[in-house]
């Protein structure tokens, strides 16, 4: 088998494309100055991710006469969470177009480029611009989402006790705009109108690809070639399969759609069902790879077992995040001491959690250093946290019919679990989804035993874990 890649030839410290200078790894409060642009970068995505987010749903399942596009609750909740699988699927193949053909810089530069694009697109009240909108967003971030994490992982050394605590900070600086994000687009689509709040992510990723690309400087591991990129004609050929790859399903796509072949139910399990199949073939390509040594998959292994409990918690996070505005606008009070806020104002909840306890979670890794826990044992955690917000759910829905009202306090000490769940997890790096359950309380309930369960078997298999790992934190 010929070798496809280029050897790329390592850079100074210092130069454009290769580290930050070295007085930049203290300069921000302790930590890398890089730190800063990447967490001013997903400040924005989250903003205009979740705010977007927030109120998707909600869109979706409100009448056309308000604006909205007349779904039925199930297809909403459907659409929306196929909506969030696609997302993620599309970060495979935007890991190997980084890796391959265009660099992480390019690949989140390019990626923020379109989901901004997206954003701008679904300010336009027409349905079709909606899906347009949603197609990019969804290429959009499966081009961003896989790489601004590495990014801030090339700032550190392997060994470097202020790893965890770095991330830690850095989920915190993004929840930030976890937080902001719903509060705007939500009081916008409440009293102006969805596509207001479209347009209110469509500014704040505008913002985030602003200071994206006045920060580079500081961005470690910054090539302008990809890390492994193809040879020149493997490239041009790689691009205009890509291409004709693209226009060949959109078209099929638009032809089954017209033909009434493609409802959005078939869509939604299409979609499913390549979820379910996207992670067998990847690993399945990893574990034969002639590039792969054996060293690599003896690594690789336990890494199956903590992807399947990420993808369980994501699982949560992401209803958490979308479907459960459904319950929370029709179902749940509007009222905390008195003061009435938008229904899209839930998910902001999560957001402030997350704010407000990063901090200690980062305290406490630096006061543990070496002794802190695994990162096999924080994704356990994270994860019967996860469980555990769904489960404390069951309480207010379950036994009730459709016109039940739960206090607000219910939703806010899931998302509490949740947010401290999120963090642990979002610091040891996993992440993935899947599509939902439509019945509501039996949703909270299955869900939630399972993440439970899941989190508790990946607790159990710790010590397996700890020795075939490397020693991550």
């Amino acid at each position: 088998m010929s070798r496809t890649e280029v050897d790329i030839e390592p850079e100074e410290p210092g130069q454009p494309g290769g580290s930050p200078p070295p007085e930049d790894d203290t300069a921000f409060f302790g930590r890398p100055k890089g730190l800063l642009t990447l967490s001013g970068l997903e400040v924005w995505e989250r903003f205009s991710f979740l705010g977007m987010q927030a109120i998707l749903v909600l869109y979706f399942a409100d009448t056309v006469a308000s604006g909205g596009m007349g779904m039925s609750a199930g297809t909403a909740a459907s659409v929306s969470a196929a909506y969030g699988t696609l997302v993620y699927l599309v970060s495979v193949a935007g890991g190997w177009l980084a890796d391959r053909i265009l660099g992480s810089y390019r690949a989140v530069l390019w990626g923020g480029v379109l989901i901004a694009c997206g954003h701008y697109a679904m300010a336009v009240p027409t349905g079709i611009m909606t899906w347009v909108g949603l197609g990019l967003i969804s290429v959009g971030a499966g081009l961003l989402k896989p790489h601004v994490a590495t990014m801030v992982g090339k700032l550190y050394a392997t060994d470097d006790d202020r790893r965890a605590a770095g991330f830690a900070l850095y989920c915190m600086a993004i929840n930030i705009g976890a937080f902001a994000g719903p509060l705007i687009t939500g009081w916008l689509g409440d009293h102006r109108g969805w596509h207001w709040g479209f347009s209110a992510a469509a500014i704040g990723m505008t913002f985030g690809l602003v200071q994206y690309v006045l920060g580079r400087r500081h961005l470690a591991g910054r090539r302008n070639a990809a890390e492994f990129a193809l040879a020149p004609q493997a490239m041009r050929r790689a691009v205009r399969l890509i291409i004709a790859g693209t226009a060949a399903v959109a078209l099929v796509a638009t032809l089954l759609a017209l033909a009434g072949r493609l409802t959005m139910d078939r869509f939604v399990d299409l979609l499913t069902l390549i979820s379910v199949i996207a992670p067998v073939v990847y690993f399945t390509v990893m574990f034969t790879s002639p590039r792969v040594t054996q060293e690599e998959r003896g690594r690789l292994r336990p890494y199956i077992m903590l992807f399947l409990a990420s993808t369980v918690f994501n699982f949560i996070l992401f209803q958490a995040c979308s479907t459960m505005m459904l319950p929370a606008s029709t179902n749940a009070e509007t009222t905390i001491l008195g003061f009435g806020f938008p229904a899209g104002w839930y998910a902001s909840a999560l957001g402030a959690f997350e704010i407000g306890l990063a901090p200690f979670v980062a305290a406490l890794w630096v006061r543990m250093g070496h002794g802190q826990p695994h990162a096999s044992n924080k994704i356990a955690i994270g994860v019967v946290l996860g469980g555990l917000s769904f489960l404390l759910m069951v309480l207010p829905t379950s036994g009730h019919g459709d016109d039940y009202l739960m206090s607000a306090w219910w939703i806010v000490g899931s998302y509490f679990l949740l947010g401290l769940g999120d963090i642990l997890l979002e610091t040891s790096g996993m992440s993935a989804t899947t599509r939902p359950a439509r019945t509501r309380d039996a949703c909270f309930g299955v869900n939630g035993a399972i993440a439970a369960a899941a989190g508790l078997a990946v607790r159990a298999a710790a010590p397996w874990l700890r020795r075939t790992m490397h020693p991550v934190h």
